[in-house]
């Protein structure tokens, strides 16, 4: 950007002093503009030559060149280097324009780690992270980026996932989770055991992902490359007889006139404000989206988020966190306190899920001393002996086995009743909670215009029903198989409009079929499935459902600015095309509608950029 800066500066120095001397002799006035048309213009003559070479004839490079030499062959100067002086112009508003969408793309490339500190025997080596082996240990010391996916087994940290999510709040590891490569390290010393290859992480992953995004064009793109592949030729075409044809069948008609006319004609019709400002709107609103913690894969799938109509929601993990929790605890004569510490101490021993979260809501060191003949009952619950009490924890099978009478009321979630020494002692309510921000998300995609919001699930028609009627959705399905979501997902395709979209959420691997069937499919990228993050066309990597309207309010944002520049430019160019060949402008206005419209239409680009407030 230095150099064009410099060359443009140089060229219209000369240019203006090649404007206002009146040197004599006369030639030094045409020596000063060719200077100057030679340090505006060469870049583009020489692209023009090399492309003609390449057998790509009909560019923006090729109209550039025929018309500002024609215009200099006919002694209009002045015109001719101010056509190349501000196509320059424009070339240097789209670099700056590319290199501020890809700002927030290059952030994320900085995630890319440079090096891993493996274990090996007493020694600590420093290897490139494509050279670690699952099974690795590795130390991430503080202020080091996590080179690869891994389990913390010892110590414990505070991690800045902004990077990958787009979240500034730093989170908290500690031994026996799981660590994402890419996050910095921030204040203590961790030792993880590699859990993926590095081409498999999750920063390996978004890092293809943001590279290749860029190579699935949308529909607005598309039509603007096949436009410019048939349009050109044809101008070139209308030129040739503008110039050349008028002078044969009118009487007053001069050769210098229609050439004149011819000329000015090849600048306007340039199409170079659709071909630079499209893709680079589509680029910006896919740099912003990744700002936000939202990776689109390609422009064609921003342009589909825009139109979606019907948003379909799996339930566990997208809606829910996935995570059982103790609900409630109602004692039956004793002290909630004692019915937690009790069912806790009896589940100690077990690592079902219902155990580890009855044993995180007691939430204080277990002394396995105070725990004898702990058994599991398979399909039943624990039977154990606590500080000489029997204590039976299970569901409502197990409490009919020891005829111990209990409490019966439709609970929604699941139920673990609790006896000591063969009396009801009360019982712990667990279910999975539902996420934040999930009855925001739904509140804000009906505002937003969605047609439709359903859920499909593989969970009980009571649970489902009752986090579908919490959150305000349309309509839900239950007990599905993933072969099923995959049947009503079709079904609902019928529902919406030709031009109308259908987005399915999702996060586990039974997703990734519908997530693929779906016109776009939509991952929950921070906990999701590899396979789902695979199958899916845009991932949200803070797992948070509000993001969906946040990313199709960008992709609504995008396209209105690529729709708006396809109009303006077109309209400008036809109205400016039509008064050149009737001869009622100057070449001034052809500059105008060439790179004038073009440097509007980037300048309108750059709003894609501005997601802060989406």
């Amino acid at each position: 950007m230095k150099k064009q800066l410099w060359q443009i500066g140089i060229g219209t120095f000369l240019f203006f002093t090649a404007l206002v001397i009146k040197p004599n002799p006369e030639w030094i006035k045409t020596v000063l503009y060719l200077i100057s048309y030679s340090i505006v213009g060469g870049v583009v003559i020489k692209k023009a030559v090399k492309n003609i070479f390449r057998g790509k004839v009909f560019d923006e490079n090729f109209l550039m060149a025929i018309a500002t030499i024609g215009a200099m062959l006919i002694n209009e100067y002045a015109e001719g280097i101010a056509v190349m002086l501000l196509y320059q112009v424009g070339e240097l508003f789209q670099d700056y324009a590319v290199d501020k969408s890809r700002k927030s793309i290059a952030e994320l490339m900085d995630i890319r780690p440079d090096y891993a500190n493996v274990k090996r025997g007493d020694e600590l080596v420093r290897v490139d992270p494509d050279e670690v082996k699952l099974g690795d240990v590795i130390i991430i010391k503080a202020g080091e980026r996590v080179p690869l996916d891994g389990k913390v087994i010892a110590g414990s940290s505070m991690v800045d996932t902004s990077a990958l999510t787009g979240e500034s709040a730093p989170r908290a590891v500690e031994v026996g989770q799981e660590i994402l490569s890419g996050c910095i390290n921030i204040n203590g010393v961790i030792t993880a055991e590699v859990i993926k290859d590095y081409e498999e992480s999750t920063v390996s992953k978004i890092l293809d992902l943001v590279e290749n995004a860029s190579n699935k064009k949308s529909h607005s793109e598309r039509f603007i490359t096949k436009f410019a592949r048939y349009y050109t030729p044809i101008v070139v075409i209308l030129a040739v007889f503008l110039a050349f044809v008028p002078p044969l069948l009118i009487e007053k008609a001069t050769f210098s006139s229609s050439i004149y006319a011819a000329l000015s004609f090849l600048v306007v019709s340039c199409p170079c404000a659709l071909v630079i400002s499209i893709p680079l709107t589509f680029f910006g609103g896919i740099g912003g989206a990744s700002k936000r913690g939202v990776l689109v894969k390609g422009s064609n799938h921003l342009e589909a988020l825009a139109k979606t109509e019907i948003v379909v929601f799996d339930k566990t993990g997208t809606l829910t966190k996935g995570v059982f929790n103790v609900q409630e605890v109602v004692p039956v004569g004793i002290a909630k306190e004692e019915l937690l510490e009790l069912v806790a101490y009896a589940e100690s021993y077990s690592n079902h899920p219902i155990s580890e979260s009855l044993k995180r809501a007691y939430g204080k060191e277990i002394d396995n001393n105070l725990v004898t003949d702990a058994k599991e009952l398979s399909g039943l619950g624990v039977r154990a002996t606590v500080e000489g009490k029997r204590i039976l924890a299970g569901n409502a099978k197990l409490m009919q086995e020891f005829s111990i009478p209990h409490f019966e009321e439709n609970l929604i979630g699941t139920v673990v009743h609790v006896a000591v020494n063969d009396q009801y002692a009360g019982y712990v309510l667990i279910a999975d909670e539902v996420k934040e921000d999930s009855a925001q998300a739904i509140n804000e995609l009906k505002e937003a215009n969605i047609k439709q919001t359903v859920m499909l699930t593989g969970d009980n028609k009571d649970i489902a029903g009752k986090v579908a009627a919490q959150l305000g959705l349309d309509d839900v399905y239950t007990e599905l198989l993933p072969s099923d979501k995959v049947e009503k997902v079709e079904k609902l395709l019928l529902q919406k409009s030709a031009k109308g979209k259908l987005a399915f959420v999702g996060d586990g691997l039974n997703d990734a079929p519908v997530l693929a069937r779906a016109d776009i499919g939509i991952a929950m990228g921070g906990l999701g499935s590899d396979a789902a993050i695979e199958a899916a066309d845009v991932v949200i990597m803070t797992d948070e459902p509000s993001k969906i309207v946040t990313a199709m309010r960008i992709a609504r944002k995008t396209l209105s600015i690529a729709k708006q520049n396809i109009i303006f430019a077109i309209g400008v160019k036809v109205g400016v095309l039509v008064l050149t060949a009737l001869g009622v402008v100057t070449m001034w206005a052809a500059i105008f509608g060439d790179v004038g419209v073009t440097i509007i239409a980037i300048l309108n680009s750059f709003r894609a950029l501005n997601v802060s407030r989406l």
